[in-house]
């Protein structure tokens, strides 16, 4: 490599600490913005499953900023000369959950960094590893998948079909992600990727048909649905409903605002399998929820 091409594989074991009060206030706000107002979040309330992502925030100076909104390459993750950068999926083990108002670290490492050669060009993977603690137990456990490409073809409008029947035993749910959503997803998650916001940076720059679905909020979305169909279970069956352990998502296809997509959750093996499709079927992210035995 020369002087002005890192080994990005140098990386791998770079390490960086952040902490967080875990402030109430940034909790209500994202409640309001899910429309959650059954939620009781106040100090020491459990944070929701997946909310650690509203906290232990990058906080890039303006200056630092790139021509996308991405902070500049090469703090904590390696610096790919890529030039799109996409959160690709997640796996997070659920221990206990964080509490509000108490103070927490998130521990991380870069666990892998990895380039390849593909039908769309060239593609470079960075893998890391998080550690959620609090009062100095360990609440999370976190691997991220972020994934670096070149510029493709515009993608086309997604066509709006009428969505297949779900099975039997499916909780479905229709959501229209429209221009003020994404907006404030992308201000609590403090993320100035101008795909999410930006209208004429998306389609003219990057060469999407509308603004993007953040794959974080789908999978959000996608936890509360998977939430909703164990109470349905739970009492159906006059049991109590399980909380749940582990979670998974890996995003196949963008969503975009004004194109209205389907999540669907179905029971199978004591697990939640999820999907959120397309507007004219297709897959979009795929998850699955496990849960505690209790």
């Amino acid at each position: 490599m020369t002087a002005h091409t890192p080994d990005i594989t140098e990386w791998v074991g770079k390490t960086e600490v952040v902490h967080d009060p875990l402030s109430v206030t940034q909790a209500q706000a994202a409640a309001a913005m899910f429309d959650a107002g059954n939620v009781t979040l106040s100090e020491h309330s459990a944070l929701p499953s997946l909310w650690q992502w509203f906290y232990f925030l990058p906080r890039a100076p303006q200056s630092m900023l790139d021509s996308d909104g991405h902070p500049v390459r090469g703090g904590f993750l390696p610096p790919v000369a890529l030039p799109r950068r996409m959160f690709a999926g997640s796996r997070v083990q659920m221990h206990q959950p964080l509490r509000l108002g108490v103070p927490a670290s998130r521990e991380g490492i870069i666990h892998d960094v990895t380039t390849k050669s593909g039908r769309s060009g060239s593609l470079a993977f960075v893998t890391v590893r998080y550690r959620f603690l609090q009062d100095g137990v360990l609440c999370l456990e976190e691997e991220q998948d972020i994934v670096y490409r070149e510029p493709g073809a515009p993608v086309a409008a997604p066509a709006t079909l009428a969505f297949p029947d779900p099975p039997a035993d499916a909780l479905v749910q229709d959501v229209t992600a429209d221009s003020r959503l994404l907006f404030r997803f992308s201000a609590l998650t403090f993320n100035a990727h101008r795909i999410h916001y930006d209208r004429d940076y998306a389609m003219h720059e990057e060469g999407y048909p509308g603004l993007v679905v953040h794959g974080p909020l789908t999978a959000m979305l996608l936890v509360q649905l998977a939430e909703r169909a164990e109470q349905q279970r739970a009492h159906a069956q006059k049991v109590n409903a399980r909380r749940i352990s582990s979670f998974s998502f890996r995003g196949v296809a963008p969503l975009f605002d004004g194109a209205p997509f389907r999540l669907q959750a179905r029971h199978d093996a004591g697990r939640v399998l999820l999907e959120a499709m397309k507007p004219d079927g297709g897959t979009a992210l795929r998850a699955e929820a496990g849960f505690d035995d209790a």
